[in-house]
């Protein structure tokens, strides 16, 4: 489908999904997220450790000079929303002398997620195209790094060590270029088009180019309805959730306020009793945290109000910005939303209405006044 035929949501969308933004290298994306934000926020500015922030303010002409402020638990009534810049990627463990290159993860990510095929490595001077490939299949056991991942084999599950990047180049010309170990090494931007089934959408990475675009969309709703927050508000979008939440964590502690929400894809299984079908995920806990009742309470209240059957969680194998930053002490409390996703960390598949019913429950959530009496019955008229 043409770029001119998506609505504006899923044309932004695959604007970011073309873009890449490995963990520490998130320029690109954060720029394109910068042009969207700016007209939409009262200010906003680059952080120390890479986060793009948006403020809106409650109180503007009451509000001092915000970005002076390092609060966080100490101090300040505002809310953190964040959604996270990067995506799992590859980085360069070692070139060969014929100008291969071997490859480590960059976040939770193996071969088998994202398969084998062209790939774009940032170097410093030059961007190149290369192929993750395992090798050939038609190969005996002679050949057993290929031989021990084939099925009635060794049936060993594809891993690092398997495969290598084939780059077409010397030693030589990849150090011109600027590749070298830590170079990071992205899913090529042939292998990142959205694809339409039915109602729904498909493509790697939504995680969490989905929920960056439903945030900005929450910023749009709250500026198009002009309507204040009832206290201080930083859209943040982070860098390096995939390797660490460090971005998140860093911007909890440093801005003011005590709530940091967290805006991600979640599983969808039986496991979990989620489904790609229902409505929004909210998390009451993962693999690092119990996130705060109260707030989990109320993002299902809006949810259900808005009649979007909001499903209620408790992860595993997960984490967020918020529970990094509540398991690291820097926010007291913290709350989950996530787009409910088939197969994270893969080829990502979520309902193409799940991203504007997120921004709406988050321009709920931050101009309603928080009051916990409001939560009490979340789980009225929910499916799951």
């Amino acid at each position: 489908m043409a770029l001119h035929d998506l609505d504006s949501t899923e044309r932004l969308l695959q604007e970011l999904l073309w873009t890449y933004g490995p963990g520490g290298q998130e320029d690109a994306v954060r720029a394109v997220v910068a042009r969207e934000l700016q007209p939409l926020v009262d200010d906003m500015w680059i952080d120390e450790a890479g986060n793009l922030i948006g403020y809106v303010a409650a109180h503007p002409s009451e509000s001092p000079d915000h970005r002076q402020r390092t609060s966080s638990i100490a101090g300040g009534s505002a809310t953190r929303i964040m959604a996270h810049l990067d995506e799992l990627a590859m980085m360069v463990k070692r070139i060969e002398t014929d100008g291969t290159l071997h490859m480590t993860q960059l976040g939770t990510m193996y071969p088998g997620n994202f398969g084998l095929g062209p790939v774009t490595i940032l170097g410093d001077a030059q961007t190149l195209t290369g192929v993750l490939t395992l090798g050939s299949e038609h190969t005996t056991k002679e050949s057993s790094r290929i031989w021990e991942t084939k099925p009635d084999r060794g049936d060993r599950a594809l891993d690092w060590h398997h495969v290598y990047v084939f780059t077409g180049r010397s030693p030589d010309d990849l150090a011109a270029a600027g590749v070298h170990p830590g170079t990071r090494v992205c899913v090529d931007r042939s292998k990142r088009d959205l694809v339409h089934f039915g109602d729904y959408i498909g493509c790697y990475f939504l995680d969490d180019r989905a929920a960056v675009t439903a945030l900005l969309g929450s910023a749009r709703l709250l500026h198009d309805r002009g309507n204040r927050p009832p206290e201080d508000v930083y859209l943040v979008f982070t860098t390096n959730e995939e390797i660490g939440g460090v971005g998140g964590t860093y911007a909890s502690a440093t801005l003011p306020g005590t709530l940091t929400v967290a805006l991600e894809v979640g599983p969808t299984e039986r496991e979990y009793g989620t489904t790609v079908a229902g409505g929004p995920i909210v998390g009451y806990g993962d693999q690092l945290c119990v996130y705060d009742k109260d707030v989990a309470d109320r993002l299902m209240t809006i949810a259900r109000e808005r009649g979007l059957s909001p499903q209620a969680a408790t992860l595993g194998a997960f984490e967020s910005d918020a529970s990094h930053s509540k398991a690291s002490g820097v926010t007291p409390r913290a709350g989950l939303l996530c787009l409910p996703t088939l197969s994270t960390h893969g080829f990502e598949v979520i309902r193409r209405a799940a991203i504007d019913e997120m921004a709406e429950i988050v321009a709920d959530f931050l101009t309603q006044e928080s009051d916990a009496s409001s939560a009490s019955s979340p789980y009225s008229n929910t499916a799951s």
